[in-house]
């Protein structure tokens, strides 16, 4: 488990669903959106959902601009951080 903290918010990356790089908003900034989803349950179904989790991942889009996002497209686009399985500097092996 390991967090990262960007202006006021502070991400648990086991959270962390998805994430959308380059994108835009409606205004035409630049922005970086992170979907985090949330077990909320109470020890009485616990039992229920080991056996069914993904009725219980209420999950919410969070979007960053400015140099937050920027930070954040540095952290998701590195091979420190995530694992590329289609790097875009790929050379072919076709000559």
């Amino acid at each position: 488990m390991g967090f990262i903290k960007i202006e006021n918010v502070v991400i648990n990356t086991s959270y962390v669903a998805a994430v959308i790089l380059n994108h835009q908003t409606s205004s035409g900034e630049k922005s970086v959106s992170v979907l985090i989803a949330t077990p909320k349950f109470t020890l009485s179904q616990s039992e229920t959902i080991s056996q069914n989790p993904q009725n219980h991942l209420p999950s919410e889009w969070i979007e960053f601009t400015g140099s937050a996002a920027n930070a954040l497209q540095d952290y998701f686009t590195s091979f420190n951080n995530v694992i590329d399985l289609l790097p875009q500097h790929q050379e072919s092996g076709i000559v």
